[in-house]
């Protein structure tokens, strides 16, 4: 089946091919990205689109001598395939193998560990200053997509660049999408040069500096191959502007990128999803069905407004029904966290949904354009907690965060409910709110609405009362203090209290001290780190009363794939490992 493909172990042996055979190449490799992607799911539509690119590059260039850096890295399967990890390829994204993005661990061909986006032209452009100093002789690629280059590092490393007196080559892929389709006065230009076969004389990057070559065929590999060829070795910048097709070679990613930027396993005749077998759903939380249910009524409300950076996880649900009150910004964190800012000070109510992960790339503006003027916009962060994703995708460190700006208010809803109780208190509240929502949670408890009372600023819930020991579970994990509860009494014969805390931003100091006379140890659990997090704003408050504090969570560091049982076992977040090191610090707890 694959002729060719099975013969190739580097690209010197690519290198070996007639020209001729490469197209038939392309088409080999696209039976093997959608036979693996298939039954692991990934990044699929976007690697399609850039086969012809890949053979290109490695066809012409001497990687990794001359050096590649691919923005996102997440159109780096053929990449992959083509630097001896054919054989490692079957099980690309998952648990044990090799990683879906570039990994220099794993290959000399890859430079950085890339997952986050708009990095690509700045990361080069250091590779070329570090290969310039040495008067080194080879040529630097940064490839980059048009949805990137909405980022705002994108364009600060084009404006540097622009005018270095060197060689540096800068690849557009032009594929008119992002995750979602492109947003934004950038994408006109280059609409406008793809009508023109790159003449238009109102031209972006040579606005900028920049000399520039305009590829309309991007899936034609002979005419890729002549391209880079005419590249090659240049002593100045230059920008590529290839024009490809998302998807390209499978009908249902064509017709419908945004489903297969990414997508989990599916059936590769019908197009669509298979479920995990191993995954069910029946009893889990869904703070999105919940924070849907919401804006069902709330968008009602004309001045209210949801904001997405371009991660197009409200864009399938809300855009159809508030098309006017649905606005994405494109891949544009920092400048979408400023812009809510501005909508709350002239009276507006924004929303803004982001990922967990992406929320480092806005820290400065939720600091500075949010916080520091104290403008009443919400942060939904979602994805939040242990997750099995790729290391880029982590969403552990938010609590660390955002828990310690001045000003923000930042709750975690322990279940449906009290989501909606939180989401209708940072709609009424004139100061900034975030909202976490866990990726993975813990299964539900579920209680009624009518039952959960009203949200005050740094005020707890006490779920149960007991004895000797107090379980603080945040968010999600107050289900794990209810497993532990439940199973202590059973094997101790001791009745925990529960508390359920609701923000990670404040503790509830006069519960605490209320507490701490009667009982003899306190317990915190947090689906995320612990240093820096909330446990350790319990333990530094008990700590100055002698009261005895451990807290439960994730351990700072990065994570790539590694399964969810496996990290609960590492974190000793299973209620009998969590029992044997409580009771280890009880004075008379029975063991």
């Amino acid at each position: 089946m694959y002729t060719l493909l099975d013969k190739i172990n580097s690209p010197n042996d690519l290198k070996k091919l007639n020209p001729d055979q490469l197209p038939q190449l392309a088409e080999e490799i696209r039976h093997k990205l959608l036979e693996v992607t298939s039954r692991h799911g990934g990044h699929i539509a976007s690697n399609l689109g850039f086969v012809e690119t890949s053979i290109a590059l490695h066809y012409v260039f001497n990687s990794p001598e001359d050096q590649f850096v691919f923005d996102v890295s997440h159109q780096s399967y053929v990449h992959k395939l083509l630097t001896g990890r054919r054989d490692l390829f079957e099980n690309i994204g998952s648990s044990g193998g090799i990683s879906g993005f570039t990994s220099p661990s794993e290959s000399e061909y890859d430079i950085f560990d890339i997952g986050h986006t708009a990095t690509s032209i700045s990361l080069a452009s250091g590779l070329a200053k570090g290969r310039d100093l040495y008067e080194r002789k080879y040529n630097v690629i940064a490839i980059i997509g048009d949805g990137s280059l909405s980022g705002g590092e994108a364009f600060e490393g084009l404006n540097f660049v622009a005018t270095y007196n060197t060689n540096f080559i800068i690849i557009v892929n032009d594929n008119e999408n992002s995750i979602d389709p492109n947003v934004g006065g950038l994408y006109s230009n280059l609409t406008k040069l793809r009508k023109s076969n790159g003449t238009n004389e109102n031209n972006y990057f040579r606005a900028l500096g920049f000399d520039y070559k305009y590829v309309e065929k991007g899936n034609n590999v002979l005419e890729m191959i002549a391209a880079l060829k005419s590249a090659k070795d240049i002593n100045h910048p230059i920008v590529i502007h290839i024009h490809t097709k998302k998807g390209k070679g499978y009908k249902y990613a064509e017709e419908n990128p945004s489903a297969f930027h990414w997508a989990k396993p599916f059936d590769l005749t019908t197009g669509k999803g298979i479920p995990h077998k191993n995954v069910s759903v029946d009893n889990a939380v869904s703070y999105l069905t919940a924070t849907l249910q919401f804006f069902d009524e709330e968008l009602k409300n004309k001045n209210s407004v949801i904001v997405e950076p371009g991660a197009g996880i409200m864009s399938r649900y809300i855009s159809p029904k508030f098309p006017k009150q649905y606005i994405d910004t494109g891949i544009t964190e920092e400048h979408a966290v400023a812009f809510c800012s501005g909508i709350a000070r002239n009276g507006g109510k924004p929303y803004l949904t982001i990922q967990s992960s992406f929320v480092q790339r806005a820290f400065d503006q939720i600091h500075q354009d949010l916080c520091l003027n104290n403008t009443p916009a919400t942060l939904i962060v979602m994805s939040a907690g242990v997750n099995c994703f790729h290391d880029a995708h982590i969403g552990l460190f938010d609590i660390a965060m955002l828990s310690n700006i001045p000003n923000l208010v930042y709750m975690a809803p322990s279940d449906e409910s009290e989501c909606i109780k939180m989401l209708e208190f940072a709609r009424d509240a004139n100061f900034p709110t975030a909202i976490r929502q866990a990726n993975f949670p813990s299964y539900a408890i579920r209680r009624k609405y009518e039952d959960i009372s009203d949200i005050v600023v740094g005020k707890s819930e006490i779920i149960q009362q007991g004895e000797k020991i107090v379980l603080l579970g945040l968010g999600d994990y107050l289900y794990l203090a209810h497993q532990v509860a439940d199973l202590f009494q059973e094997l101790r014969g001791i009745k925990p209290t529960i508390v359920n805390p609701r923000f990670a931003s404040h503790i509830d100091e006069e519960l605490l001290l209320k507490l701490k006379g009667d009982n003899q140890i306190f317990v915190t659990f947090e689906n995320g780190i612990i240093e820096g997090g909330f446990g350790q704003k319990i333990a530094g408050f008990l700590g100055k009363y002698g009261t005895k504090v451990l807290n439960f969570g994730a351990k700072k560091e990065f994570t790539d794939r590694i399964p969810l049982e496996e990290q609960k076992e590492r974190y000793h977040l299973n209620p009998e490992q969590i029992i044997e090191d409580i009771s280890k610090q009880l004075i008379d707890g029975k063991r």
